[in-house]
């Protein structure tokens, strides 16, 4: 199997955060992490759900952070994986057939699937990442728009310009979700010390994942 990688903030929360039917909840060793899954994905919605549900990302780690770039996990190998061990493979055995959404995109706090370089890029049936980022000028996202031959919203030009992300990846990569509380916390587990393969120098586990769906206008 090949190795998943990425090849390669929040706008505003608004109606986004109060409309979808899940939340989850990510609890790590630097801290807690909320983020919503968009319903307008509802095949990486349910994924995600069944996973968390089954407690499967419990004990994994974030085995590759790139700082200014993302944080990435689910794994299934990382769980209990020897220190140094290259991980990246692991995979449920599943792909999720890509969901582009053009107002879903790779701001800051982006929830997004991660693949290996299938050409229909459906995503991994388990392996999944969050956006940090950076911040972009205008004529960088000029020149990206110009080399990529494809406009990118006003709209999300703006945010890549004030709260950053990573541009180069929209249209490549599913993005499902975002972080609606904790980016603090994936800024830690980003500036993490790690080795050659990206991978932290002390492991970085989710400890638990949880899911509140939403009945009567709240999350139970």
């Amino acid at each position: 199997m090949k190795k998943i990688v990425l090849m390669g903030a929040l706008l505003t929360l608004g109606y986004a955060g109060f409309s979808q039917k899940y939340k989850v909840i990510l609890k790590t060793d630097q801290g807690t992490i909320e983020a919503i899954l968009y319903d307008k994905t509802p095949l990486h919605q349910k994924n995600f759900v069944k996973l968390a549900k089954k407690k499967f990302y419990n004990g994994l780690l974030f085995h590759r952070v790139i700082q200014e770039f993302m944080i990435q996990g689910g794994d299934p190998e990382s769980r209990n994986a020897k220190p140094g061990a290259i991980l990246g493979n692991g995979d449920t055995g599943e792909k999720i057939p890509a969901e582009f959404r053009y107002e879903y995109y790779h701001k800051r706090g982006a929830l997004a699937a991660a693949r290996d370089g299938n050409p229909e890029k459906a995503s991994s049936g388990c392996q999944f990442y969050i956006v940090q980022g950076r911040k972009y000028t205008a004529e960088q996202l000029k020149k990206m728009e110009e080399q990529n031959e494809k406009s990118m919203a006003e709209a999300h030009k703006r945010v890549y310009e004030t709260e950053g992300g990573t541009p180069f990846l929209d249209g490549q990569y599913t993005v499902f979700g975002e972080v609606t509380k904790g980016m603090e916390v994936v800024d830690k587990i980003a500036a993490v010390k790690k080795d050659r393969n990206d991978r932290p120098a002390e492991d970085q586990h989710i400890i638990s994942v949880k899911v509140k769906k939403k009945f009567l206008g709240r999350f139970w």
